[in-house]
């Protein structure tokens, strides 16, 4: 058993690093081509992966408790990562990924509001600290952040949302369910306005840019999935913390960008509350 859960372990981090790595292609791509023709081609991985899936298993894959609700979900998905390739094109990367892990904060709130879920004085008290470190990090009113970083906050809250879903869905769909519904509604939502926005793009710098994202961005998906299959959800959680570590690293190799020092403090508040909330959720399963 611990021998799988290490190996979930090491295909979460993996994951996180195919993750970043796609999100640095993406920032890349910003200063040529629209968001949507971006975040299209990062779903058009997944769709080819879940298309193949199909013809393997088979269309009862599809079959599921909760249509609209999944459908639901993809809605969400088109909208976290259109706000999120929005803001990249503006902040650097590593602030942005750092503002991203309010999303815990937000399925705690939502889960209270929405699902009922027990949330108790500590973990209100975590969520709150939690919000000042992402505070630290925007600066609101300060004009030291551009305001594309608010988007960030958007997306981190569509984000959040699909996570409640998916905590909906989970008790009657399986993960493999759950990930084809959203990979072919958000490709068919965002096929709708592509032609408006679509610009050819470059055979010998932006195709390969563009197939590269699709290609990391379907092959972190199939490591999450993986990792799931291999461990709990509340030992993986902790590790989608690095990747802090990826767009730091990522931002500094490809953009020469690092976050300043009050983004690190920020950055370290916002960790240190969400691996707080995390142990509480542990607790209160066990």
């Amino acid at each position: 058993m611990r021998s799988e859960s290490l190996k979930g372990i090491a295909c979460m981090a993996f994951g996180m690093f195919l993750f970043s790595g796609a999100d640095t292609l993406a920032k890349l791509l910003t200063s040529d081509l629209h968001p949507v023709q971006i975040v299209w081609s990062r779903q058009l991985g997944l769709l080819v992966g879940v298309l193949v899936l199909l013809a393997i298993k088979g269309r009862g894959m599809l079959r599921s408790a909760n249509p609209k609700l999944q459908i639901a979900r993809g809605v969400l998905a088109v909208g976290s990562g259109t706000f999120f390739i929005f803001a990249i094109a503006y902040v650097p990367l590593a602030d942005a990924v750092a503002v991203s892990f309010v999303a815990p904060f937000v399925v705690t709130v939502l889960g209270a509001l929405v699902l009922k879920e027990r949330v108790g004085r500590r973990r209100w008290m975590a969520v709150g600290v939690g919000f000042l470190g992402m505070l630290m990090v925007i600066r609101p009113g300060l004009g030291v952040v551009h305001p594309a970083m608010l988007l960030v906050v958007v997306a981190a809250t569509f984000f959040a949302l699909r996570q409640i879903l998916s905590r909906v869905l989970s008790g009657a769909d399986s993960t493999l369910t759950t990930v084809a519904y959203t990979a072919i509604t958000s490709s068919l939502i965002l096929t709708v306005p592509l032609p408006f926005v679509w610009q050819m793009p470059d055979l010998s710098t932006e195709l390969p840019l563009l197939l590269g994202l699709a290609a990391l961005a379907a092959c972190g998906e199939t490591l999450v999935i993986k990792s799931l299959e291999l461990a709990q959800a509340v030992v993986l959680a902790p590790v989608h913390y690095s990747l802090i570590i990826w767009g730091t690293g990522y931002g500094y190799f490809v953009f020469g960008q690092l976050p300043d020092i009050w983004t690190w403090i920020g950055a370290a508040v916002i960790m240190a509350t969400g691996l707080y909330v995390i142990h509480r959720e542990r607790l209160a399963k066990t």
